[in-house]
């Protein structure tokens, strides 16, 4: 697959209106010289070759530029906001918007150097552009486990579509001690495509078993922890808010204040409100 092929098709014909906006947008921050990647569904297609219906695009910035790239988008008429100051800001254009990346919602998969020191050239809606590392999207969707949304089958197919490609040291040193939640999608990848198992090196699959095995065997933390924020910000609410377990998700276990696992368990609430 040529490096630099469009990737247009990935959002199903989103119209001209948008595709304009789109359009605009991705000048506007090349022009800036401030670096970007495009994700989501358009980075994903680039990979997998499937395509997705998708009303937004996916701009992944460091948090240090979300000022920066603000600005240039507001001194051109663009109107901005951000969201959710631990890992999300957009830009709209009546009911379309652009969601401006900088974290992941548990605040693990933070946009940095790496990121962009592996980057993919593409095109995006004729414009030249960066998008995501394979490694950094199976890194950042590994954790999505909500009711409503699942990654997993998403990673089943980059690993299928970029498993013998993959860096997979650098993919350890992304998910740290947090490797039972790549373990357990390298489990089911071998699962959904059995004949291709091959795919992820065998000396993969045996350094995470046989670092499930010493853990298996190792005595368990002594303090009362739940991780399950990190996988969902709503199914494991009972075990903090009435269980009292201590929230993985927030310092120094994790990346978040408690003002920030507030902001973002308050917008499920208001995700659930009737439109």
């Amino acid at each position: 697959m040529d490096a630099a092929i469009s990737i247009l098709r990935a959002a199903e014909n989103p119209g001209p209106e948008v595709t304009a906006f789109y359009r605009r947008v991705l000048d506007i921050l090349n022009d800036s010289g401030v670096p970007f990647l495009v994700g989501g569904a358009y980075a994903f297609n680039r990979y997998t070759g499937i395509n997705r219906h998708t009303r937004d695009l996916d701009i992944f910035i460091r948090r240090a530029d979300y000022d920066r790239i603000s600005d240039a988008l507001r001194q051109q008429g663009h109107e901005t906001e951000l969201t959710f100051p631990h890992w999300l800001g957009k830009v709209r254009f009546d009911d379309v918007y652009i969601d401006l990346i900088f974290s992941s919602g548990n605040g693990i998969a933070e946009v940095d150097d790496l990121w962009f020191e592996h980057a993919v050239d593409a095109n995006v809606h004729g414009v030249d552009v960066k998008i995501c590392p394979a490694e950094e999207m199976i890194w950042s969707k590994a954790f999505i486990m909500e009711r409503e949304r699942f990654d997993g089958a998403d990673i089943i197919h980059l690993l299928h579509a970029c498993g013998d490609k993959l860096d997979w040291p650098r993919m350890f040193r992304r998910f740290g001690p947090h490797w039972r939640v790549l373990l357990s999608h390298l489990v089911l990848y071998g699962f959904a495509y059995p004949s291709e198992r091959h795919l992820v090196p065998a000396a993969v699959m045996d350094e995470m078993i046989e670092r499930l095995r010493q853990e298996t065997h190792s005595p368990s933390p002594e303090h009362s922890i739940c991780l399950g924020t990190l996988l969902s910000r709503e199914q494991y609410l009972k075990d903090i808010e009435q269980e009292g377990l201590q929230d993985g998700r927030i310092a120094p276990l994790g990346n978040m204040t408690p003002e920030d696992t507030a902001i973002w368990t308050q917008a499920i609430q208001e995700h659930q409100k009737p439109h």
